[in-house]
C-alpha cells in the first residue's frame, strides 16, 4: 500500500512539474489551415507528395541514368533507347528485382523514393544496358539540395527498379520527354522544400 502511495504522490509530483514547465516556455501558435492555405507555393511548385503511376510495360531498354540541379528542385533522368511511358513513383521501401532485398540501409537519405520503370534494363539477349549492378550508387549528388542518392535496384521480367535517397519528404512530379532522337526519357523532380 505505501508503494502505491509513493507511485501515486511521485506521479502527482511530475504532472506538476511538466505543467509549470510547458507555462514557463514560450509559446508559438501553429499555423492555422487558412494561413497555410493563402502561403505562397515554393516557386510555384503545387506538386504533392502522393504516389505518381502512368504508362504501360516498354521493351525498350534503360541505356543513362543521369541527375541534375536546378534553382528549385533536383531533376533523375532516366533514358531508354525507344519509347517508354511506364512507370511508378512514391515514397516507402524499395526492393531489389527478383530478390526482394530491402534497399533503405544501403541508400542515404531522411526519405526513400521507391521507382518502378516499366522497361528492361537489358536487351534483347538479356545483356545488361546499363554499367552498373544491383545495389551500386549510380550517382555523384554532391552539393544536391535534395537528392542525397540513386541506387539500382535491378531489372527483372522487364521492370527496373532503383532506390532514390531524398532529405525528406517532399513534393515529387514524374513525367515523360520523347528524345533524343527515337529515345524517350522519364523523369523525376524532388522539390527543394514546401512552402515559402
Amino acid at each position: 500500500m505505501r508503494i502505491r502511495r509513493t507511485i501515486t504522490a511521485l506521479a502527482v509530483t511530475l504532472t506538476a512539474l511538466l505543467a509549470a514547465t510547458a507555462a514557463a516556455q514560450p509559446t508559438t501558435a501553429a499555423p492555422t489551415t487558412a494561413a497555410l492555405a493563402t502561403a505562397a507555393p515554393y516557386c510555384g511548385i503545387t506538386w504533392g507528395s502522393g504516389d505518381k503511376t502512368a504508362g504501360t510495360l516498354s521493351g525498350a531498354p534503360l541505356v543513362e541514368v543521369r541527375t541534375g540541379r536546378h534553382d528549385c528542385y533536383d531533376r533523375v533522368v532516366f533514358e531508354f533507347d525507344g519509347p517508354v511511358t511506364g512507370y511508378s513513383v512514391g515514397y516507402g521501401e524499395t526492393y531489389t528485382d527478383g530478390e526482394g532485398l530491402a534497399l533503405s540501409p544501403y541508400t542515404a537519405g531522411g526519405a526513400l523514393l521507391r521507382v518502378s520503370l516499366r522497361a528492361p534494363a537489358y536487351d534483347d539477349e538479356h545483356a545488361a544496358t546499363v554499367p552498373y549492378r544491383t545495389g551500386e550508387h549510380v550517382a555523384n549528388v554532391l552539393r544536391y539540395r535534395t537528392l542525397r542518392d540513386v541506387v539500382f535496384g535491378g531489372s527483372f521480367e522487364g521492370y527496373s527498379t532503383f532506390a532514390v535517397g531524398v532529405r525528406a519528404t517532399l513534393p515529387v512530379r514524374v513525367f515523360v520527354l520523347a528524345g533524343p532522337g527515337t529515345h524517350s526519357r522519364i523523369v523525376l523532380d524532388v522539390a527543394h522544400q514546401w512552402q515559402e
